[in-house]
């Protein structure tokens, strides 16, 4: 048993002094969209504070802590606030809650996020489902030695974004009548915007998107054995393409002037998956 996986049981030994819920589907909310948590029933919440060293999301639009509870008859955890590499922590501990939410009993990930637009036709308030991401500007976070109670040493990453689970998301959403565009998505550390060079870099490599979390994560729930499904929401168009200054107070206006939206689209996709 690595050093990695036995602070993991540690952190479900007192998850569990707490609750003993077991979820069927773990839910990562971004920026902004935290309010999804108000639409199911609760059952317990659990702040990071409570679980002794537990990396603590440091984003003051984050709350910080575990939601347990039910949509229609499907048992949920929601991530209100995740941990980002640009926070200081190790890229291991950043998905830390997502193995944590897989040892809990989640085999399927929802993953959100808030995130710069690229490709030009998309708009600010706009969806977008995430086909597939580009991760090289950030450390792998299975990277030190292998934790082989979750997964094997090289896992394959053909299909992060599981395409049934795209179906189901597109199907959804012509049923709800929401516009969900479908595109690539590429993470960087952050804490920084990109420069307009950096931009012009990302579509030549065929980012339609850019953030600064979600592509480490699904990397790791992967590696375990779950299955992702990713969405964000275009807050805002990416440095040099509009040639206006980018700042946190347009991502939360537009990711809250959505919420309605966004929240129908999780409502109706977490029973079909």
């Amino acid at each position: 048993m690595t050093k990695a996986y036995k602070i993991l049981c540690d952190y479900l030994k007192q998850v569990r002094k707490y609750t003993d819920f077991e979820p069927e589907v773990a839910i990562v909310l971004g920026s902004g969209l935290g309010d999804f948590a108000e639409n199911i029933k609760k059952e317990c919440v659990i702040d990071y504070h409570d679980i002794e060293g537990f990396p603590v999301s440091t984003n003051k639009t984050h709350k910080g802590r575990f939601v347990f509870g039910y949509v229609e008859r499907i048992p949920v955890v929601i991530m209100e606030g995740r941990i980002h590499y640009y926070e200081g922590y190790t890229i291991e501990q950043v998905v830390t809650p997502i193995r944590l939410m897989k040892m809990m009993g989640a085999d399927k990930l929802i993953i959100t996020n808030a995130v710069g637009g690229i490709n030009p036709d998309f708009t600010p308030g706009d969806l977008m489902l995430i086909s597939d991401h580009l991760s090289f500007f950030i450390p792998s976070p299975l990277i030190s030695e292998n934790i082989e109670e979750l997964g094997t040493r090289f896992p394959d990453m053909t299909n992060v974004y599981d395409r049934e689970y795209r179906a189901i998301a597109m199907n959804c959403a012509k049923e709800l009548s929401i516009d969900l565009k479908s595109g690539v998505y590429v993470q960087i550390t952050g804490p920084n915007y990109e420069t307009p060079a950096e931009i012009n870099a990302f579509r030549l490599l065929g980012a339609d998107a850019v953030g600064m979390s979600t592509a480490c994560e699904a990397m790791a729930a992967t590696h375990c054995g779950m299955k992702v499904c990713g969405i964000s929401c275009i807050t805002n168009m990416a440095a040099g393409i509009t040639g206006q200054p980018l700042n946190d107070d347009e991502v939360i206006e537009i990711a809250s002037s959505i919420s309605d939206k966004f929240s129908k689209l999780l409502l109706k996709l977490i029973p079909q998956l």
